[in-house]
């Protein structure tokens, strides 16, 4: 009785024929893997990826935060966001980015941080509409899009689906894109407060130089550019 059991029981298994030639291998199951940048080590969002089963890798990426598959991401909180803005480093930023076909900003903790506020702009000291105007450019100019998430957990779990679509090799060999002369000297005129693209051409078109512009007369620049004139020269001659 006992034996015809195991007999049946034996039956039921599938039995592995070592002569055979043929073997069936199973294949293990991927583990997600997603590039970091190392200066994100000391981040939420990692620990949070390391709990949903995602493989963190260390690198020093010249563009983007994450590599997710072959999405590269910047990552921005709200405060770094809103500082980036003002001092235009984030400009550079999305211009190198872009090297990358597929792209992705995030602003992170829109839960915990006041974006913008039309009622209390001294919340965050930008204007409401400044920001909406930036945030608009991002997308309409530069052909980024945006995600705005909660916090640190919400953004692992946006990087997580996006571990679940199919990878492709993508290149690491992104570099930071350099402006040519002009565009550098452009950059250094919207450093000033009030000069926005448009006037600091019209500026280094009048003038031709940074150096004609710092030694132009009140007068001039007033001709040039009006009352944002006496901002630009009080900070020019302002000590360190």
């Amino acid at each position: 009785m006992i034996y015809r059991k195991n007999y049946e029981m034996i039956k039921t298994k599938e039995i592995f024929n070592i002569f055979s030639k043929k073997r069936t291998i199973i294949p293990k199951k991927e583990r997600r893997r997603i590039i970091v940048d190392y200066r994100e080590k000391n981040s939420l969002v990692i620990s949070e990826l390391i709990s949903l089963g995602i493989e963190v890798e260390f690198k020093e990426l010249k563009v983007a935060d994450y590599i997710a598959g072959n999405i590269a991401i910047e990552r921005k909180t709200v405060s770094d966001f809103l500082s980036s803005m003002i001092n235009k480093r984030l400009l550079g930023q999305l211009d190198s980015l872009k090297q990358y076909p597929d792209n992705l900003l995030i602003i992170e903790g829109i839960d915990e941080h006041e974006l913008y506020n039309d009622e209390n702009p001294a919340g965050t000291g930008i204007n409401a509409n400044a920001i909406r105007g930036f945030l608009l450019s991002i997308t309409l100019r530069h052909k980024i899009p945006i995600i705005f998430t909660k916090n640190s957990e919400d953004t692992a779990k946006y990087i997580s689906i996006l571990l679940n679509k199919k990878e492709k090799e993508i290149s690491f060999n992104a570099k930071k894109k350099s402006r040519n002369k002009k565009e550098q000297l452009q950059f250094i005129m919207e450093g000033f407060p009030g000069i926005g693209p448009k006037t600091a051409k019209k500026l280094l078109a009048e003038f031709k130089t940074i150096k004609n512009i710092a030694n132009a007369s009140e007068e001039e620049l007033k001709k040039c550019i009006g009352k944002k004139a006496e901002t630009m020269i009080k900070l020019i001659n302002e000590n360190y």
